[in-house]
């Protein structure tokens, strides 16, 4: 199998997650922007979204690459250009698919099963006080149900400039199991990737800005205010001098932080001390931990990667 890139050590404790010789291998390829990935077990399957295509894809180890599910994110009828398909891609408590569809500019659920695929959605959230949203970017379930997600302006086909364009910032929001809809914040310049600490204590926002490539972190209050801002890194010189932005994001179950950025995956232990990068001569956008935490999968630009760990 072809490989790409090499692993960069920064600290003697990444050895416990993955070796330095680790091959970065390309498991598919041809794609305008791969981006969310998903594994699921039940089905050993990854699925992802190609964004421009307008479509999700799916991969196995015995079949190699197949269309999953065609149209993604955009259902509408009128022709438009921009990343219109849907992006992250995630469970719900029910086992369900529900994704960010840029196009339709919600977070919706399929309304078919995750072996029967078919473009037929449910909206759970399409709006915040009557004002559509941008194009929903990355989301998380929480374990009560509770699902959390970012709203930049990647998805319309102008960004900022789009007429289209109804809400005056990019927010972080919340949508509790009974649809209402909550403005976490609204102070950060391009909210991208997101997760929750495995406590469900803190959340973490990737802020894809280049000009404020942070990774920030919150606390959360009991009504679920962000409380206690600060910044986990900042990349803004990185990310100027090898281009890309914290995008993408998972968090282990050891509070290990794997970090879509500039030149590759940034990989952080819980205290958010540095231990080494995945490097990757192309732009990353997220990343998916499979199989126990053992694998992790990679989009970047137009492939999928995979990187056996530990």
């Amino acid at each position: 199998m072809r490989t790409i890139g090499t692993i960069e050590q920064a600290d003697s404790s990444l050895d416990s997650i993955l070796h330095k010789d680790a091959p970065i291998e390309i498991i598919a390829e041809g794609f305008d922007w791969s981006e969310g990935p998903l594994w699921i077990p039940a089905h050993n399957m990854l699925l992802f979204s190609d964004i421009p295509k307008n479509k999700v894809c799916k991969w196995t180890a015995d079949k190699g690459l197949e269309t999953y599910l065609t149209p993604s994110g955009y259902t509408g009828t009128t022709p438009r250009g921009g990343e219109v398909g849907s992006n992250a891609l995630i469970l719900d408590l029910q086992g369900r698919l529900v994704l960010c569809q840029h196009g339709d500019r919600r977070m919706a659920r399929m309304d078919a099963p995750l072996d029967k695929p078919a473009p037929k959605f449910i909206s759970l959230a399409d709006n915040y006080g009557g004002k559509k949203f941008n194009s929903p970017n990355d989301a998380i379930i929480r374990s009560n149900g509770d699902l959390f997600f970012t709203d930049p302006p990647y998805g319309m086909e102008k960004q900022n400039e789009d007429p289209a364009r109804e809400l005056p910032f990019h927010g972080v929001f919340k949508v509790a199991a009974d649809g209402k809809v909550t403005l976490l914040t609204d102070s950060l310049t391009r909210p991208n990737g997101l997760a929750l600490t495995p406590d469900e204590k803190t959340l973490i926002v990737a802020n894809s800005d280049p000009n404020k490539a942070i990774w920030y972190m919150f606390d959360l209050a009991e009504n679920d205010s962000l409380v206690n801002p600060r910044i986990l890194r900042d990349v803004t010189a990185e990310g100027k001098k090898e281009g890309g932005s914290p995008d993408g994001f998972k968090i282990d179950r050891k509070g290990n932080i794997f970090a879509t950025g500039p030149g590759g995956v940034w990989i952080f232990n819980s205290s958010g001390k540095l231990l080494g990068k995945i490097k990757v001569p192309v732009a990353t956008s997220n990343c998916a931990l499979a199989e126990d935490d053992t694998v992790l999968y990679i989009t970047a630009s137009k492939y999928v990667l995979r990187v056996k760990m530990r």
